[in-house]
């Protein structure tokens, strides 16, 4: 009796330990809605950088400068059809790899411009506090922010 009763809670106390580890490493992931969630931020920020703010500088761009927008404008559409075609968690991390480069051609651009940059795109926090908190609320800001 008392080793089917040793036996018993090992065998619990073993699956207790086996879900807890799965709903951690599965925690850890995106989601495939967070996936495309996350792609579709970055795919928007980079539409949102190719809209000139002073379109005289952009029109008066040197070679360089013409050359990342152009390789920026050609990042969003890529994006675009790949987000498009995405159903992978994978899928959707490619066309934010795709957008950040785009990022990236923009900001060369910029420099090249000597407009002011735009912020610096953040990096995405490692899995959780994306989706914690609200999308319009700046990153490090407190989820309930007290009036005065």
């Amino acid at each position: 009796m008392g080793f089917t009763l040793v036996l018993a809670v090992l065998l619990v106390g073993g699956a207790v330990f086996a879900v807890v580890a799965q709903r951690r490493h599965h925690s850890r992931t995106l989601s495939g809605l967070d996936a495309e969630v996350e792609a579709n931020r970055w795919l928007v920020r980079l539409g949102g950088g190719l809209l000139p703010s002073d379109v005289r500088a952009w029109a008066a761009a040197d070679e360089d400068a013409a050359r990342a927008l152009t390789e920026a404008a050609e990042c969003h559409r890529e994006a675009g059809e790949r987000l498009a075609a995405a159903r992978t968690a994978a899928d959707y991390d490619g066309v934010t790899r795709t957008a950040r480069e785009g990022l990236r051609h923009l900001g060369v651009a910029r420099s090249a411009l000597a407009t002011a940059p735009a912020a610096a795109p953040p990096e995405p926090s490692a899995l959780g506090g994306a989706r914690a908190r609200n999308p319009r609320q700046a990153p490090g800001a407190a989820a309930s922010a007290t009036p005065g």
